[in-house]
């Protein structure tokens, strides 16, 4: 561990919050205890902001693997203020690979590739087909932040329902994609449900959260309801 590192270990622990920290535990199952140190999202968030201005932030997003997730995280938050386009690509191939839980996965979203839909969909194809999940769980919530409105296309959601198989955290993001689509393409959408298109695991789970969804109108939810 260098001296950059062990300062940046330092403030996170000056931040440590326990009961937050066995909160954290019970959500990650795939991370161990003794590797959260529990900070709250919006303290860290914060650090991070101040960090990123700091020439050492650049040197930090080259020490990879980390040991804590709130490392991570930290180095999640600072990839989404690089604002550039490539950098920010550069970086989240070097990271993604270290990603190991969901939580991470799902908070880090680049405001910089609002401005690139087509040069962002190459890179989101690549990480859906890299067979890691954190990677493919990224590529598939990227492709539902951006690409559900004026640059939707039915070939996403059909790329999307191929990624489905036997791991748990793909799974849930490919359910939580179809939901989401729903509120924004339901027509486009819906068959994916009335034809049963979907492993019946992403099935249930599609329609559950569609219908727990404020986005979604009484009719539409009575509709799925009956393919339950």
């Amino acid at each position: 561990m260098n001296e950059l590192e062990s300062s940046v270990r330092a403030e996170l622990f000056a931040m440590q919050d326990s009961g937050y920290r066995d909160f954290q535990s019970r959500l990650m199952p795939t991370v161990p205890k003794e590797c959260i140190i529990g900070v709250r999202t919006p303290a860290l968030r914060r650090y991070a902001a101040a960090f990123s201005r700091a020439p050492q932030a650049a040197q930090y997003l080259r020490l990879l693997p980390h040991t804590y997730y709130e490392e991570n995280n930290l180095h999640a938050f600072l990839i989404e203020r690089l604002g550039d386009f490539g950098r920010t690509v550069e970086a989240l191939d070097a990271f993604l690979p270290y990603v190991d839980n969901w939580a991470t996965c799902d908070m880090m979203s680049p405001k910089v590739f609002a401005r690139y839909p087509a040069e962002l969909l190459p890179h989101l194809r690549r990480w859906m087909s890299s067979g890691q999940t954190y990677s493919v769980r990224f590529g598939i919530g990227m492709l539902l932040r951006h690409y559900l409105g004026e640059h939707f296309s039915p070939a996403y959601p059909a790329e999307v329902a191929r990624l489905c198989g036997e791991e748990y955290y793909v799974n849930m993001m490919i359910a939580w994609y179809f939901a989401t689509a729903l509120a924004f393409q339901y027509p486009v959408i819906l068959p994916y449900i009335a034809e049963r298109r979907l492993p019946r695991w992403v099935h249930e789970k599609t329609i559950r959260k569609a219908v727990e969804s404020n986005r979604i109108t009484p009719q539409q939810k009575d509709e799925l309801r009956a393919y339950r």
